[in-house]
């Protein structure tokens, strides 16, 4: 945030301190505006010409720049991606539970990569159908982001979680 003597351009877009529109004037003459009431001269933005600026009392200048952190903080988290490593000679015990781990992990709201580890391409389509199986198994719980891919040595396919 720009205040004051810091705005270098030769006239601002003013608004006063109850939202009213004063237009355009030079920076001098709203700097001396803003010393009349003393309070300080805040630039909103670069990107226009020339650029918005308000009347903002100290403290309400504060308080909003806290505010706009608050609410940049509360940005939502980018998604975990967790990945299942499987392979083709896995008992059906252990599929069960690596399957009820995927189920888990997007319940909680990240998303599961599954990475099926064949040899070949006869296993290949035999882990391209195992991955279609765990993702229709799990389709009540999370949906496809990624087609099942099948390349030299591994079986790939992502699921989101349903939002």
């Amino acid at each position: 945030m720009i205040k004051n003597e810091k705005i270098k351009a030769a006239e601002v877009q003013l608004t006063g301190l109850n939202g009213e529109d004063l237009g355009v004037m030079p920076t001098k003459e709203a700097l001396a505006l803003a010393r009349q009431y003393k309070v300080d001269l805040v630039c909103i933005s670069l990107m226009t010409s020339p650029p918005p600026c308000k009347l903002i009392g100290a403290g309400a200048a504060r308080e909003e720049a806290q505010q706009a952190k608050k609410k940049a903080g509360k940005a939502p988290e980018k998604r975990k991606v967790k990945e299942i490593r499987l392979h083709l000679e896995m008992e059906d015990h252990d599929r069960d539970v690596k399957q009820s781990q995927a189920e888990r992990i997007l319940k909680k709201g990240d998303s599961v990569k599954f990475v099926i580890q064949v040899h070949g391409a006869k296993e290949g389509e035999a882990g391209k159908a195992w991955a279609e199986a765990l993702c229709s198994a799990l389709k009540e719980h999370g949906r496809r982001s990624t087609g099942v891919q099948v390349s030299g040595k591994q079986v790939v396919v992502q699921l989101d979680p349903l939002d």
